[in-house]
């Protein structure tokens, strides 16, 4: 045999015995475009669309298929399809659940690029998005339409935390047969679980916690059975896929999560805590805090908090100022996203189009990581001193 030959064909998996037999504790992973069937009779069903393998490299590889399940057992739902990031997850669920002439209702304090997706896309779709108060609950039947499709929520928003009354709108939406999105990655399902609450389609941003390293993007969206064959149809005809490497790390995270949600959880009570005390600090904006406006809502849907959360300061600081504090943070990292086991620091006015609490102030988001709790706090009245 020519030797071009024995170098193309000296590592087909079906030769690999020994590779077959072992076993890890996490899966492997596999890297193809090309799935080579058993024999002309799979190709056959294949082509008939009657194959209940894989087929092809887009058709959700293994390591695709075990962290989907995961994520599927965790929230309960009936289906659950990964994406290469969070608003991946998000524009596509828009996109399979939307038609030209529809009306969607958008919370206001949603994910930015959420905003601008409905705002910028959509639009040329002819599809109508209208944002609604961030707090909303069962006042959101005033702006329902005749032709409103879905309705998405993002409860606590990730910038200023409002949270909506989840129960009282998808109770609503039920009896006018609206479908009902919630971005649910500040919770997590661990702290959240849409389904109870009516929700039809839960949405994470597994870039964020579930992850928990900052080191890739990906996100998942899980349905009730009721939509699951919308979103698997829409998922299989755009052959959307997510790399096998990022289900791998989004599997590895799972294993972890439960440990690292807690500890942001309580390192950032803590820091909110005494930030509360502060004599520069105005608002701590924490769902969990009692000073929260929807402390109560939090407390009924809730069972648990994670470590982003924000304040605003009593004085209003200059630009220059607000630099000085922020540059000489030590520990904490100025960028966006959130969950991962850095502290990072961002800060923002935030326009509404509906009456904001915190309209003209500056808020000071905090993502609150695996640091100790003590120093982040000596870190942020260092940073203080500079505000004099």
């Amino acid at each position: 045999m020519n030797k071009t030959t024995r170098l193309i064909n000296l590592s087909e998996p079906a030769t690999n015995e020994t590779a077959q037999q072992l076993r890890t504790i996490n899966p492997p992973t596999y890297r193809g475009s090309t799935v080579l069937f058993s024999n002309y009779e799979d190709l056959t069903l294949s082509n008939a669309g009657k194959y209940e393998g894989i087929s092809y490299g887009t058709d959700r590889l293994p390591t695709q298929r075990l962290f989907e399940e995961a994520i599927r057992d965790l929230e309960g739902g009936a289906l659950t399809r990964a994406f290469p990031s969070g608003i991946s997850a998000i524009t596509n669920t828009l996109l399979a659940l939307t038609k030209a002439g529809d009306h969607i209702l958008v919370c206001d304090n949603v994910y930015g690029p959420t905003a601008r997706f409905c705002k910028e896309v959509l639009t040329h779709y002819n599809i109508e998005t209208t944002f609604i108060p961030p707090a909303a609950g069962q006042d959101i039947d005033q702006l329902l339409q005749d032709n409103t499709r879905l309705i998405f929520l993002e409860s606590p928003g990730s910038n200023t935390f409002e949270i909506q009354d989840i129960p009282a709108i998808t109770a609503i939406s039920r009896r006018r047969g609206i479908v009902t999105v919630l971005d649910n990655t500040w919770a997590t399902p661990l702290y959240l679980d849409p389904f109870a609450l009516g929700i039809d389609i839960s949405i994470q941003s597994a870039t964020k916690y579930i992850t928990g390293h900052s080191d890739l993007l990906l996100g998942t969206v899980t349905t009730t059975a009721e939509y699951a064959e919308v979103l698997q149809h829409f998922y299989r005809v755009t052959e959307t896929y997510t790399p096998e490497d990022d289900c791998y790390n989004g599997l590895r995270g799972l294993k972890t999560l439960p440990l690292r949600l807690r500890q942001h959880e309580q390192s950032a009570l803590e820091i909110a805590r005494w930030l509360e005390a502060h004599p520069r600090v105005d608002q701590v904006i924490h769902p969990a805090l009692p000073c929260h406006p929807e402390h109560h809502v939090w407390k009924r849907d809730f069972s648990g908090s994670s470590g982003l959360f924000a304040f605003t300061f009593k004085s209003d600081y200059s630009e220059t100022q607000l630099a000085e504090f922020i540059n000489h943070l030590q520990l904490f990292g100025i960028g966006y996203s959130w969950g991962g086991f850095k502290s990072l620091i961002t800060a923002a006015k935030y326009d509404r189009l509906h009456p904001s609490r915190y309209a003209g102030k500056t808020v000071i988001r905090l993502n609150i990581g695996l640091e100790d709790s003590a120093d982040l706090q000596e870190d942020l009245s260092s940073g203080f001193e500079y505000l004099k």
